[in-house]
């Protein structure tokens, strides 16, 4: 059966404009995270740090609850890559697949967190002063600028900090500081131009924040 000129152009435009809707409608939508996957694995290989649901356990470990799950599973794909580096995170997150990690963060991210406070009140007024203003002699940016005011964060890309181990952002922002933590390069810069007093006091601002 022969098609007129016209007709068999407009046929092919037709078919060219509906063949990426077909092609999307087939595609598989991203997998859901699995929450009961995400316990087993937190209890089985998580909770010896960070307690079966990732709350105020030791001071030298994160809280994980209430963490952002994408922020989660960023970090434990650096781990696993050898980008950021701890000896004892390099080694649990190697044998863990991307599913794993996605699963086991959004469980984590399911808990609600607990509020924390501040313990030094001499440095509350210089730390409240760098999370909202910054240090502008040093361009020092205002922590609340990327980590929201009280402290939530942003999704992905900004770590939900209020409510924090004091002790652990602080050993964090050194680690910045001093390279052995590389896997930022912004907060590597930010934290180069603070010293131990700004450091130690926004830290306990911010475990206070909530």
């Amino acid at each position: 059966m022969k098609f007129p000129a016209a007709n068999a152009l407009s046929f092919v435009l037709a078919a060219l404009i509906a063949a990426p809707v077909f092609a999307n409608e087939g595609a598989a939508a991203p997998a859901k995270a699995d929450l009961a996957k995400g316990q087993e694995i937190a209890t089985n290989v998580c909770a010896a740090c960070h307690t079966a649901d990732g709350s105020r356990g030791s001071p030298a470990n994160p809280i994980l609850q209430g963490q952002h799950p994408e922020y989660l599973a960023k970090q434990l794909a650096e781990f696993k890559a050898g980008k950021r580096v701890n000896a004892v995170m390099n080694g649990m997150a190697a044998p863990l697949s991307e599913a794993d990690m996605k699963n086991v963060a959004a469980f984590y991210a399911s808990k609600q967190a607990k509020p924390g406070a501040a313990k030094n009140k001499d440095t509350v007024l210089l730390g409240e002063k760098i999370w909202r203003g910054g240090i502008a002699e040093k361009n020092v940016p205002a922590c609340a600028g990327c980590h929201s005011p009280n402290g939530a964060g942003m999704p992905a890309q900004y770590p939900r900090i209020g409510g924090q181990h004091a002790e652990y952002v602080e050993t964090q922002l050194n680690n910045f500081r001093s390279g052995a933590r590389a896997n930022n390069a912004q907060m590597m810069t930010i934290s180069a131009k603070m010293s131990d007093k700004e450091i130690k006091a926004v830290s306990d601002y911010a475990a206070g924040l909530r």
